[in-house]
C-alpha cells in the first residue's frame, strides 16, 4: 500500500488467492448455523457492542484510512463514524425481522412466509470508501443471520483488518466476519466463483461488475450491485443559487471526487448561469488542496497515479471539445505536493456533450457545466448518460420539483438538499448503475431468502375412525 500524498509505502498484507478464499469461507460457513440459531435481538446486541468498540477507535483508525486511501483526516473520522452508524441503524431493524401469516388458504388451512438467511455472503468492496461501503454490506447481512467473507480493495485492506479485529475483540464471534486479501483477480474472483457463498455484494465499477455478474451466473448467485454513476444537478431560474452552488461544490470534490454517488453533470437555466457559476467558481477556488494530514486541506490527492492519468485524459479531450476552464485541470506546483497524486480542482464549461465528461463516469476532481434553455432540455441531457445512481434537483417551484423527481432516470433524486445518504431510505441505482437496494428496511430483503409453508390443521378424531394412536403411533 501507497500513501497517495507521498508515493511512499505504508504497509503490506498478503496477497490471497483460492486458498486463502476457501479458508475463511469455510471457516464461516462452519460458524453459520450458531449464528443464525442466535436470537435475532441478540445478533443486535452483539454487533452493537462491535460497533460501539469501533467508534471508540477512531483515533487510531481514522490517520490508518488516511494513509491508505488518501482523504484528509476530516473526512475519515466522518467515514468510520459512518461505518458505526450504520451498524447501529441495523441494530436497530434486528428486532423487526419478520415473515407472514396468510389464514384461509382452504378449509382448516393456513400458510406461514418464513424468512430465512442465505448462508456465506462475500462482500467486495472498493477502494473510495472502504468503510462506510464495507459497512453497507456487513449491517444488514449479519443481523438477518448470515455470515461474510469481506475482500478490500488490494490498496486498501488496512483499516477493515484492524476493524475486523477490533469487533472480533469486542465479542463478535469467530467466523461470522473474516476478511481475505488480495487483487481482484485473484481473491475477488475466487470468492465469486467459490460454491459455498451464496450471494455477492459488490460496490465498484459497470466494467467490473458486468464480469462478477457473469461469474456469479454459473451458480446462481444471488447478486447486488451497486455500480458507476455519472449524476446530473438541474440548478432552475428559480433556485437559491448560493445554497446550490454549495451543495454542487461539496457534491462533486468530497473525498477528491472519487464517488459514485457524486454530482458529476451540472446544468444551469441560461438566465442565472452566468451568476451561478461565477458562485461556484468561487468556491472551487477556495478548495485548500494537501496532504490529508495537513491542517485544514479540504481536498486531498486522488489515490493513485493511474486515477490521475485517467482524469487528465478525460479533462484534455473536454478543453480539445471546445470546453473553458475556469479553474485548475493541471497538477498543482510547489509545495512538495508534486510527491503524490495531486490535481487541482476543475471546473469546465460547456464541453462538447458528447465529451468524455459528458459520456463516462469521471472519477476525481472534475466537474462540467453546461446551460440549458428549460427544464425539457435539462431532463433530457440528464437521462441521456448509460448511469442512473443519483440526481439533483434546485428550484423553488414544488410542482416543478415533483415531477423532475418522477421523470430522472436515476435510483435516488434530491430536492434543495445536498447528497447526505440516509440509511433511513433504499439505495441503488438504474440502468448501468446497478441493482439491488442498499439502506433502508429493504436492504433486508437482499439478505434473506423466503419459505412458504402450508399448514393443515389436526383433524378430528372421529374422521380417524374415532382410535386414538397408540404411543407407538405418534
Amino acid at each position: 500500500m501507497v500513501d497517495p500524498a507521498i508515493g511512499e509505502e505504508v504497509g503490506s498484507v498478503p496477497a490471497g488467492g483460492a486458498g486463502e478464499v476457501d479458508q475463511a469461507v469455510r471457516s464461516a460457513y462452519e460458524a453459520f448455523p450458531a449464528w443464525r440459531d442466535t436470537p435475532a435481538a441478540k445478533r443486535g446486541e452483539i454487533l452493537g457492542g462491535a460497533a460501539h468498540a469501533v467508534l471508540g477507535a477512531v483515533g487510531e483508525l481514522a490517520p490508518l484510512l488516511t494513509s491508505e486511501q488518501g482523504k484528509p483526516l476530516r473526512e475519515a473520522r466522518l467515514e468510520i463514524r459512518r461505518f458505526v452508524h450504520t451498524l447501529e441503524h441495523y441494530v436497530g431493524l434486528a428486532k423487526n425481522i419478520r415473515g407472514g401469516y396468510v389464514p384461509d388458504l382452504d378449509v382448516d388451512t393456513y400458510g406461514l412466509i418464513i424468512r430465512r438467511p442465505l448462508g456465506v455472503i462475500g462482500a467486495i468492496v472498493p477502494w473510495n470508501f472502504p468503510t462506510t461501503l464495507l459497512g453497507n454490506k456487513l449491517g444488514p447481512a449479519l443481523v438477518t443471520g448470515n455470515v461474510v467473507v469481506a475482500k478490500p480493495a488490494d490498496t486498501t485492506p488496512l483499516t477493515t483488518l484492524r476493524i475486523a479485529e477490533i469487533m472480533h475483540e469486542a465479542g463478535l464471534p469467530a467466523g461470522v466476519f473474516n476478511v481475505v486479501t488480495g487483487t481482484g483477480e485473484g481473491a475477488g474472483q475466487a470468492l465469486v466463483e467459490h460454491p459455498l457463498v451464496r450471494k455477492i455484494a459488490f460496490t465498484g465499477s459497470t466494467p467490473t461488475g458486468k464480469k462478477l455478474m457473469a461469474l456469479a451466473a454459473n451458480d446462481l448467485k444471488r447478486t447486488t450491485l451497486e455500480l458507476g454513476g455519472s449524476d446530473p444537478m438541474i440548478v432552475c431560474d428559480d433556485a437559491n443559487l448560493e445554497k446550490a452552488a454549495s451543495a454542487a461544490s461539496v457534491g462533486r470534490f468530497f473525498n477528491c471526487g472519487q464517488a459514485c454517488l457524486a454530482i458529476k453533470r451540472l446544468f444551469v437555466f441560461e438566465s442565472v448561469a452566468d451568476e451561478f457559476i461565477e458562485k461556484l467558481a468561487g468556491k472551487v477556488g477556495r478548495l485548500k488542496l494537501g496532504p490529508g494530514t495537513a491542517e485544514g486541506v479540504m481536498l486531498g490527492p486522488l489515490h493513485s497515479a493511474r486515477q490521475r492519468d485517467l482524469l487528465e485524459e478525460q479533462v484534455r479531450d473536454a478543453v480539445d471539445s471546445g470546453g473553458e476552464v475556469l479553474h485548475g485541470a493541471k497538477r498543482p506546483g510547489g509545495d512538495g505536493l508534486d510527491r503524490g497524486f495531486f490535481y487541482e480542482p476543475t471546473l469546465l464549461v460547456e464541453p462538447a456533450r458528447d465529451s468524455r465528461v459528458a459520456t463516462e463516469e469521471v472519477f476525481g476532481p472534475a466537474l462540467p457545466v453546461w446551460r440549458v434553455r428549460d427544464m425539457e432540455e435539462a431532463l433530457e441531457l440528464a437521462n441521456s448518460s448509460v448511469f442512473g445512481l443519483g440526481s439533483s434537483i434546485w428550484t423553488a417551484d414544488l410542482n416543478r420539483a415533483s415531477d423532475a423527481a418522477h421523470r430522472l432516470e436515476a435510483g435516488y433524486t434530491w430536492i434543495n438538499s445536498p447528497q447526505l445518504v440516509y440509511d433511513e431510505l433504499p439505495f441503488g441505482g438504474l440502468k448501468q448503475s446497478g441493482y439491488g437496494k442498499e439502506h433502508g428496511i429493504e436492504a433486508l430483503d437482499f439478505y434473506t431468502e423466503t419459505k412458504s409453508v402450508v399448514v393443515k390443521k389436526a383433524v378430528a378424531t372421529q374422521e380417524l375412525g374415532g382410535a386414538e394412536p397408540q404411543p407407538s403411533q405418534r
